[in-house]
């Protein structure tokens, strides 16, 4: 691509499972309160799909619906599904690299309810396309309640993602958002009215969505472009360029080299 910043969204060339235990090792010798609950998590013979497996069991389990239960079914879905690792291990650097409040992977891990939700998506997504569309509706559900993202199963969603926040993130059946994309909170890609069929915003790679911002219809963001917090956005926009207002209009040209998802800057 060409640029320094480009080359961070790209799949990553290691793992990240080692960091993550030495995080591990670290905080429970900084604050031993936390020990049973990181182990639970972080096994010295697991893996981050079972990390992710677990902590995700913990937080959407419910009166009738045990955590070992959706643990083995969360690891099952993902084992059976590479790709999901993948996705997670990307997520994970993407928060790493983006949030200055992100100081380990560990914390996004155990901590970030827009990086915890897009999990809950992932798996949601898998059962969707498998048509076990109930099992996925009640995860996307219940990942709705607990962490705040409300994003239906049916979305297609990339690899490393930034959900910032994650608090009032509403993503509709439809919609499509690339890889290397950041999105922050109360932000909508929402349909227009009762139109059925392909009705939700799609969102080329290396976009960031600032705070507050609704996207509205079937139009495209498009790549490597910003939408500035607080926006309404009703017709497309073009690659490399800033959008802002009510509704939303074009009030800068980037640089070809700028990815607004990874440098974060909410300036118009």
């Amino acid at each position: 691509m060409g640029s320094q910043e480009r080359k961070c969204i790209e799949p990553p060339e290691v793992s990240l499972w080692d960091t993550i235990q030495v995080e591990a090792a670290e905080l429970i010798e900084k604050e031993p309160l936390l020990r049973d609950l990181i182990s639970r998590f972080v096994r010295k013979d697991g893996t981050l799909q079972q990390a992710v497996a677990a902590r995700l069991a913990d937080l959407l389990q419910a009166p009738g619906v045990r955590a070992a239960d959706l643990a083995d079914l969360f690891a099952e879905i993902v084992s059976g599904n590479p790709t999901i690792e993948i996705c997670a291990a990307r997520d994970l650097e993407a928060v790493r690299t983006r949030d200055p409040a992100c100081e380990t992977y560990l914390h996004a891990l155990i901590n970030f309810k827009g990086f915890q939700a897009l999990q809950a998506h992932r798996i949601a997504h898998r059962l969707w396309l498998d048509e076990r569309t109930e099992l996925a509706s009640w995860i996307s559900n219940r990942a709705s309640l607990v962490l705040g993202p409300d994003i239906h199963p049916a979305a297609r969603i990339g690899l490393g993602i930034m959900l910032d926040h994650g608090s009032g993130i509403v993503i509709g059946e439809t919609a499509v958002v690339e890889s290397g994309v950041s999105i922050l909170q109360n932000v909508t890609l929402g349909g227009t009215g009762k139109t059925g069929g392909d009705r939700h915003p799609k969102v080329r790679q290396g976009v960031m969505i600032g705070a507050g911002a609704k996207v509205i219809g079937n139009i495209e963001i498009g790549e490597f472009s910003k939408v500035a917090a607080g926006s309404v956005v009703l017709k497309s926009v073009p690659p490399h360029c800033t959008v802002a207002g009510m509704p939303a209009q074009i009030v800068r040209i980037h640089n070809a080299a700028a990815v607004p998802a990874i440098s974060m800057d909410q300036s118009i």
